[in-house]
């Protein structure tokens, strides 16, 4: 059963058990999944190849129709301007993408390393860091996914988990599981990386 983290010296501890890491490992993957930009094809000149990468064009169309998670992952830079949110979105969203996934994939490489019996996590700052931004990415997702948009849609899932079996059949109920012990794995990281 997981445990707060707590700092010791340089360190950030804490406990969870191989399944529940197996949980978090697997939710940071399909977050990383989806953050994943799209594959392009290299022309062979370099200069052609690092400029196209620096800033996409991006059609409002595609992006109106992309999945709602990354939506909600990668918003508009202005909700009021659509040619100003389209700059920006060209812009900035494929250095974006690349950041997110790559501090998804440290967190995933922090928990990956412990041994399988080991239900003890020491985590660098860094790793914590990375593992504390990686999780609010996770909620965010699932967050949408449970379609939470307000305080009272998250007290209203609270109340339905309170009154759940141990094991929900209802698969928004599993997913308000996850999202209420990511919530708690995160405030926990967030209070351990405080300085004192």
């Amino acid at each position: 059963m997981a445990e707060a983290f707590r700092r010791k010296g340089d360190q950030i501890l804490g406990r969870m058990a191989a399944e529940e890491r197996a949980v978090v490992i697997d939710l940071l993957e399909q977050t990383a999944e989806v953050l994943a930009p799209p594959q392009r094809a290299e022309t062979g000149d370099a200069f052609t190849d690092l400029v196209a990468s620096m800033g996409e064009k991006h059609d409002p169309e595609e992006v109106a129709e992309r999945d709602p998670v990354l939506r909600r992952l990668l918003p508009d830079g202005h909700r009021e301007d659509s040619e100003a949110a389209r700059e920006f979105r060209d812009a900035t969203e494929g250095s974006l993408r690349r950041q997110k996934s790559e501090l998804l994939h440290r967190a995933i490489d922090a928990l990956s390393g412990i041994p399988e019996k080991d239900d003890k996590v020491r985590l660098t700052t860094e790793e914590a860091v990375a593992l504390m931004r990686g999780l609010a990415d996770v909620r965010l997702a699932l967050g949408e996914r449970l379609e939470l948009r307000t305080d009272e849609d998250s007290e209203e899932l609270h109340r339905r988990l309170m009154t759940a079996p141990d094991v929900p059949d209802d698969p928004r109920l599993v997913l308000g599981l996850y999202y209420d012990f990511l919530t708690w794995l995160q405030e926990s990281l967030t209070l351990a990386l405080m300085p004192r």
